[in-house]
Order: structure tokens, then C-alpha cells, then sequence
């Protein structure tokens, strides 16, 4: 998909696929053009190249939007109106009957302990408190395709693991979910699948394993029963030591038995050896600096 406004390209040639039940981490730092995807995604705005389809058939927005549930970060209730009557309201624009809208709204308020808030209006609702009503207006008509923006903004740990509770069994029941976040430890527990995005355009798409394992540096956490002193090796370099803990890095072309063969052949007995593998924060910073980097030299050679 394709996406300017003006001059600018918000959305530049960006392809995604998402399978049923799955979910999605859309990634990107501000302004990378996140917002701009959702957007077509869920009809506010029309692509101004290329599709969107939804289970297979293209994606009509004045018909197919009542099967998505969007959650955006801002923060979108009429803080006037009563909790229990926004809820229901809501409920019924995405085509429940009224006796639908209250059965569902009875279930998540009971099911979230939100039944006092009835009578209160929006206004008075704390942020926490009004993150979760709007995840259960989200999700409460059963959509097929669910988007969560910041989800977890402003929540208490005991409520934020209520909310990835239900996203894992949204998922198990056929939701599919777009996953919207900064938090990138957030990302790496919840996600099966994640794209970055960065000045519009797609630069990684892949599972969590698959990213993790593309960017490692064959780096290795090993702990030995003893303290060791001058470790020197061919198979692998040292890069710091601290009494029985050591990390190493594996030389190019060196098997991780190769290196396990050198403890074995000194008498050092091996308790831990173990991969160290990048965070997605690590791998979202580098990737982000690399292309601030490239722009930089764009203009220094233009």
C-alpha cells in the first residue's frame, strides 16, 4: 500500500499478511508512518495505491468495518456520558440489538469487576480505569480483527496481565490483533509475528525467533564451577569475565561443540552455556540509528 500526503510519502509500498488467530506487532518510532497504516486499515483513510483484504475479499470500509474492534492511544470517550450507557451505545453501533449490547456489556463488567462503575460518568474515570473500559467496548462485539494501540498505557500490573490475558484468549478463539506499542518487552512476550516500519517503509518482518535470530552475534553466557583465569582460545573471544561467569563470542566458521571440546580438553566443567540473543529494543535501536545514519550520508554526498 501507498499512502502521501503532499510531498510526503506517510506509507511507502508497505505489504503485510496476517493469519487468523495470530498476533501482529506493528512497530515503528514516531512518525515512521504506524498511525497512517491503521488508518487504511480500519477505512478512515484510502490507500492511494494498492488493497487491503479482509478474510480473503477486499476490504470494503462501509461494510467490513464492523467486524474490527480499534483501540487507538488516544483516548476516544464522550466523558459526559455514563459508563454503562456509553458502553451499550457503542455496543449497538457495531450491530448488536440493545438485548445483545447489555448481555455483553453485563459479561465484561463482571468479568473485568467494573459492575460499581455503572452509574459513573467517563470523567471521573481514572486513566487505568478508563483504559480498561475501552478495551471492553473494543472487543465486546467479538470482531474478527482487533487493534490495540498502547494498550497497557496507564495500567497497574495486576490489570495490564488481566488485559494480556484476554489477548492471548481472543487470539486462541480466531481474533486476529494488531499490536501497537513502544515497549518492545511487551512486543517480544505477546507476539507471535512483527513488522518495523521506519519513515514509511517496511525494513523487518518476520517472527520474534526469526528477527532474533537474524540479527545474533554469536554470542554465548557460559558459567564454569571455578573461577578461571587467562581463558584464550581460538575458537572464541572473550568479551568479559566476572569471577565464574564468562561472555564469549564464537569465531566465524566455529560450531558451539568446537568451543565446548576446548572446556572439555582444559578439565573446565561447564554448569550454564547458553545463546545470548539480542532484545527486539536492541535490534528496533539499531536498525532506527542505522537508517538515521544513511540519511545523514545521503545529504553529506548530495
Amino acid at each position: 500500500m501507498k499512502k502521501n500526503f503532499s510531498s510526503q510519502k506517510a506509507v511507502d509500498d508497505i505489504s503485510f499478511a496476517l493469519e487468523p488467530g495470530s498476533v501482529f506487532g506493528l512497530l515503528g518510532p514516531n512518525g515512521a508512518g504506524k498511525t497512517t497504516l491503521i488508518r487504511m486499515i480500519t477505512g478512515i483513510f484510502y490507500p492511494d495505491e494498492g488493497e487491503i483484504l479482509l478474510n480473503g475479499k477486499k476490504f470494503n470500509p462501509e461494510k467490513d468495518t464492523i467486524n474490527i474492534g480499534y483501540m487507538p492511544e488516544e483516548r476516544g470517550l464522550y466523558k459526559k456520558m455514563k459508563i454503562g450507557e456509553h458502553a451499550l451505545y457503542l455496543a449497538q453501533l457495531k450491530g448488536l440489538s440493545k438485548k445483545e449490547a447489555f448481555e455483553k456489556v453485563k459479561y465484561w463488567f463482571e468479568k473485568f469487576e467494573m459492575q460499581t462503575w455503572w452509574h459513573k460518568k467517563v470523567e471521573d474515570l481514572s486513566k487505568g480505569m478508563s483504559q480498561k473500559l475501552q478495551f471492553v467496548i473494543t472487543v465486546l462485539h467479538e470482531p474478527s480483527l482487533i487493534i490495540l494501540d498502547e494498550p497497557f498505557s496507564g495500567l497497574d500490573p495486576v490489570n495490564a496481565n488481566l488485559i494480556k490475558e484476554e489477548i492471548y484468549q481472543l487470539a486462541k478463539r480466531g481474533s486476529t490483533i494488531i499490536f501497537s506499542t513502544h515497549r518492545m518487552e511487551q512486543v517480544e512476550e505477546i507476539c507471535d509475528h512483527i513488522i518495523l516500519v521506519n519513515e514509511g517503509k517496511k525494513i523487518l518482518d518476520g517472527t520474534v525467533g526469526q528477527v532474533k535470530q537474524q540479527f545474533k552475534e554469536h554470542l554465548f553466557s557460559v558459567k564454569t564451577a571455578h573461577a578461571m583465569e587467562h581463558i584464550l582460545s581460538p575458537a572464541f573471544e572473550l568479551i568479559a569475565q566476572n569471577s565464574q561467569m564468562l561472555k564469549i563470542k564464537i569465531r566465524e566458521g566455529v560450531s558451539n561443540n568446537e568451543v565446548l571440546q576446548y572446556f572439555i580438553q582444559n578439565n573446565i566443567q561447564i554448569l550454564e552455556f547458553h545463546e545470548i540473543l539480542p532484545s527486539l529494543n536492541e535490534i528496533f535501536i539499531r536498525l532506527v540509528e542505522q537508517g538515521k545514519a544513511s540519511r545523514q550520508f545521503q545529504k553529506d554526498i548530495a
